[in-house]
């Protein structure tokens, strides 16, 4: 072999070395680039997987309920009333070792069903709930718990009836909004409409005294001298057989209006409505 001969054989055997060589780099780099890509496929996964998890228990830390809770039922624009279908007594708190404040009955002096006027609910646990409800007794804005297992159904109001003694006028207001007014008559100053906050309890319509109209409505407003409501002083609001005594202070409580205004007031206000005596 001459030695120009021996020179290209070991460049050829030198450049098969470097292309095996770059061959296995090749290999090894697309290894490396497979592995690494696959790595970035797993971390999204693992984060999703991770992050599904932390949902999860964030979920389940929500679904506790901390007892007990509060729920308010009534305020200026909407109402809850319910039946008494048991005679119950009302608790100074929701507990039945707490003192009792007086004793509600199913039935109103006038002979109606009473009901109660629902101001908040508090759900002592999950198998306890309690009411604290608007009392038609002395003094006038006082208030009770009773247990849910003395009323019956709940029912919703909209409407809210004002009183204002000073300009002698009656306002029912539903959602909010005035959809009714008439001037009235008030207690006289010796036998005032006492101020607060009140509701309807019951309408009692064929009198056979036309002093009180052709209907009226009983308030769980009571006075503490003396009133034409029968049954126990409470307060009505009710027609008229002398409609020029109306506006003014006339009456020894009650809340006094035409009857043509008492009639259209019947077809607008339903028991349960609440009402603010000013």
């Amino acid at each position: 072999m001459t030695p120009e001969t021996k020179e290209m054989s070991t460049l050829n055997m030198i450049t098969h070395r470097n292309r095996s060589s770059s061959r296995r780099g090749s290999r090894w780099t697309s290894a490396l680039a497979l592995c690494g890509g696959a790595l970035l496929l797993l971390l999204p996964t693992a984060n999703a997987a991770r992050a599904r998890a932390s949902d999860s228990g964030a979920a389940k830390t929500k679904t506790r309920v901390a007892y007990p809770t509060t729920v308010t039922m009534t305020n200026a624009a909407i109402a809850h009333w319910a039946p008494v279908v048991s005679d119950v007594s009302a608790h100074a708190s929701p507990s039945h070792a707490s003192p009792v404040i007086t004793d509600i009955k199913t039935v109103t002096g006038d002979g109606t069903q009473n009901i109660v006027l629902i101001l908040k609910q508090m759900n002592v646990s999950p198998k306890q709930t309690w009411f604290d409800v608007r009392l038609a007794i002395l003094p006038n804005n006082s208030t009770g718990w009773i247990p849910r297992t003395a009323l019956g159904n709940i029912y919703v109001v909209t409407t809210h009836l004002y009183i204002d003694r000073e300009t002698f006028t009656a306002t029912l207001k539903r959602d909010g909004i005035p959809i009714f007014t008439t001037r009235v008559g008030v207690g006289e100053p010796y036998w005032p409409t006492p101020a607060g906050q009140y509701y309807v309890r019951d309408k009692l319509t064929d009198f056979d005294n036309p002093f009180y109209g052709p209907l009226a409505f009983g308030t769980s407003g009571r006075s503490a001298v003396l009133t034409e409501w029968p049954g126990g002083g409470f307060i009505g609001v009710h027609g008229t057989n002398e409609p020029n005594l109306i506006p003014g202070a006339i009456s020894h409580g009650c809340v006094r209006m035409l009857n043509s205004a008492v009639l259209r007031l019947a077809k607008l206000m339903s028991v349960g409505t609440p009402v603010t005596i000013t």
